[in-house]
């Protein structure tokens, strides 16, 4: 039985769809005080997961006080609140819900942005105070005018969808996304120092990097279009607050409204908070009922296909695979870590490592087989606890190079995944390996020898001079030890021969030391997979 804490106040959908399970027990704690992660460090310890919003704090601290813990589900978008580098060492899987408050988030920036056209926040306070004041209040019609988006992603593109409703022009900037992709959403891409000179209103839509940090200062301000209008519900540290309070007061920048702050709560002696030209939300981009109730399905669902059935999706710290592909995915996966393992039993010393994809494999999503590999091979040189998550980060402390490369040359096989050693004297330095009728895996090559291999179990694997007698003696020397042997399989190239030997119980040092004395035995190597 897994266990899992639900923090922050989530929607009960989640709790509801993990215990439905049968196999997930589930806690959900809303205090506030386990906000703080020295609190948390001391509850955490018997949890396989965590769920969380943005109130949570996870921490280096928490998780060294995690030993069970496996996977967090933040509900929503922004991981801020998870330290990504500390959890990715530890192994553990980091997930988001990013579609589940999309609409909510981009109608919240359409919303603010009509309000800041038309003053309403300040009419409103004004009205209640007991005054009739229209003509300060005077606003301006958004039809016609140009919103320029900073961060054509899943957000910006709703907002674009929703501001061409309105009949405004719209211009967006964003590195990662291509013309033929914007143009197809109606919106001109354009680069960043012309949206800031054009726009009547800009929206900002990006994630917090270390290139957007405090993006939005005095010197992107002054060059903006005098009388420009701003809406944040992406980030609070893309803005420089203080930059902006002086350019809305000097009167280059007509207003501001504002969902996000570098600090949340943001402090209430910020000179912004009372500028009466800038209107303010308590990050409620995806505060509505409908985006709680997707978010909270959708981590539930995922935190609960991991845990279960081993399929990550909407990992932030891992690539991720949809639960269709992982069908297909599974038995590359399995080959992939049982190569690895083999070879690093085998070479026994890290050393770089080249991984070669051909065929069928080339339409999947490969990264996950890289790390599965990494994952067997690395299990070897480690007594730390090596996964799918964290075994890019192990092998990098370690110095290993990988280099990955996609072949599509001509191959007997559908399938082919070569696994090479760099610079090493011991041999075999290379292994393939291939998948039959998509799902029986095989060994097809060792060193410069083919053959056809079942990578399980306990095998020994044997180099010899391709001479008469070979097999027999083998056979013989185990059979005196009572080992069964399960499956021999024999390949020779030129006067050499591999043989792998699949033997239904492990051998002991003396029965190896046996096989190695026998005629034209080169080496015999006992490899134990799972």
């Amino acid at each position: 039985m897994f266990k899992i804490m639900i923090r922050d106040t989530m929607s009960l959908t989640a709790k509801e769809i993990l215990e439905a399970t049968g196999k997930i027990e589930v806690t959900v704690d809303n205090d506030k005080a386990f906000n703080d992660p020295a609190a948390l460090s001391k509850i955490i310890g018997e949890f396989d997961g965590l769920a969380v919003r943005s109130g949570t704090r996870v921490t280096a601290e928490v998780l060294e006080h995690a030993p069970r813990l496996k996977v967090i589900g933040r509900a929503g978008i922004g991981v801020d609140n998870i330290d990504l580098k500390a959890a990715t060492r530890k192994g553990i899987v980091v997930m988001n819900a990013p579609g589940g408050n999309t609409v909510t988030t981009a109608e919240h920036a359409i919303a603010m942005m009509l309000s800041l056209a038309r003053n309403i926040p300040q009419a409103t306070a004004l009205l209640r105070e007991g005054k009739w004041e229209k003509k300060q209040l005077t606003g301006m019609e958004i039809c016609g005018k140009t919103l320029g988006i900073v961060g054509l992603g899943n957000i910006g593109s709703i907002v674009a969808d929703r501001a061409r409703g309105l009949k405004m022009k719209v211009i967006a900037s964003d590195p990662y996304i291509s013309k033929d992709a914007a143009g197809k959403l109606g919106v001109s891409l354009v680069p960043l120092e012309k949206l800031l000179a054009v726009s009547d209103f800009i929206s900002l839509h990006v994630p917090r990097l270390e290139e957007t940090k405090n993006m939005i200062n005095a010197a992107t301000l002054s060059r903006m279009k005098p009388g420009v209008r701003i809406i944040n519900c992406s980030r609070g540290e893309v803005m420089n607050l203080e930059d902006l309070h002086n350019a809305i007061l000097s009167g280059h920048v007509a207003g501001a409204a504002l969902d996000v702050f570098p600090v949340e709560p943001p402090d209430a002696s910020l000179k912004i908070l009372k500028n009466p030209r800038v209107i303010l939300s308590p990050h409620l981009g995806a505060s509505t009922g409908e985006a709680q109730v997707n978010v909270a399905r959708m981590i539930a669902e995922q935190m609960a296909a991991y845990l279960l059935e081993g399929v990550i999706t909407n990992a932030v710290n891992f690539p991720s695979v949809s639960m269709e592909e992982m069908e297909r995915l599974s038995p590359y996966l399995n080959l992939a870590e049982k190569m690895g393992s083999m070879m690093g039993q085998l070479i026994r010393a890290p050393h770089d490592i080249s991984i070669d994809y051909s065929g069928d494999i080339t339409t999947l999503a490969m990264k996950p087989v890289t790390h599965a590999l990494l994952k067997g091979l690395l299990s070897v040189f480690t007594d730390q606890p090596v996964n799918y998550v964290n075994a890019r980060e192990v092998a990098k402390s370690k110095g290993i190079g990988i280099k990955e490369a996609v072949t599509h040359a001509d191959s007997a096989f559908s399938s082919l995944i070569k696994l090479k050693i760099e610079a090493t004297d011991a041999k075999p330095d290379e292994i393939w390996g291939t998948i039959y009728e998509k799902k029986y895996p095989r060994l097809v090559r060792i060193g410069d020898v083919y053959l056809d291999a079942v990578p399980d179990g306990s095998m020994i694997v044997i180099q010899n001079v391709d001479k008469p007698g070979v097999i027999g003696n083998v056979g013989t020397t185990l059979g005196r030890h009572n080992v069964n042997i399960g499956r021999f399989q024999l390949g020779r190239r030129d006067d050499r021969a591999v043989c792998l030997v699949n033997i239904d119980t492990p051998v002991d040092e003396q029965v190896l030391a046996e096989i190695k004395e026998l005629p034209n035995i080169l080496s015999a190597r006992q490899i134990l997979l799972g």
